[in-house]
């Protein structure tokens, strides 16, 4: 077997080559290697907001308010991953509070309850964050949690304010389409 010697241009060139390489693989790689990876966080993907107080869960939770001082419907999913039914209360600005009841292993959507969850004050105007202490009644656990008010600008929450549309703001059905057989005035030559 026989060996021939490298001159130092090769081992140079052989030292670039491998510089290059790795700077490329580093290129290829390094966002996923500094940045942390999305699908491993946990967010609420959408307007509401989520947490979790003893065996139950809030999912998409939202409170739809004219105002300020106005009643709030509180919209969302409460899980309940115990096994025995669950109350849980919701206490909000001003001493407004309604109550939910969830059987065991099982859910229930706000939003298409026949007994709506409404809080006699939403306790922040649309657009604000507010504090809304929940209570879960198996275990006593209670936690403070952050939830959006919102109102019937988006025709999807519409439908879910106390007491109907906001003024100024048109349903689905009011909307109307033009007409066919409108007239026009004729205009006058001269």
């Amino acid at each position: 077997m026989r060996f021939t010697a490298m001159n130092r241009g090769q081992s140079g060139k052989m030292a670039m080559a491998a510089a290059a390489l790795s700077a490329g693989l580093l290129a290829l790689t390094g966002c996923g290697y500094i940045n942390a990876q999305q699908t491993s966080h946990q967010y609420a993907a959408s307007d509401g907001t989520r947490a979790e107080v003893g065996p139950v869960q809030l999912r998409n939770m939202l409170i739809v308010s004219a105002g300020d001082n106005q009643p709030g419907r509180v919209i969302g999913a409460v899980y309940n991953s115990s096994s025995k039914d669950v109350k849980v209360t919701l206490k909000g600005a001003e001493g407004a509070q309604t109550e939910v009841s969830v059987k065991q292993n099982a859910y229930t959507l706000l939003n298409e309850s026949a007994d709506e969850a409404i809080l006699s004050t939403s306790g922040g105007k649309p657009g604000s964050l507010v504090d809304v202490q929940v209570t879960e009644d198996g275990t006593n656990v209670n936690k403070t949690v952050k939830i959006p008010v919102v109102d019937g600008t988006l025709k999807e929450y519409a439908a879910y304010l106390p007491g109907g549309t906001p003024s100024g703001t048109a349903t689905p059905s009011e909307t109307a389409a033009p007409s066919d057989t409108a007239s026009a005035t004729p205009t006058e030559s001269h």
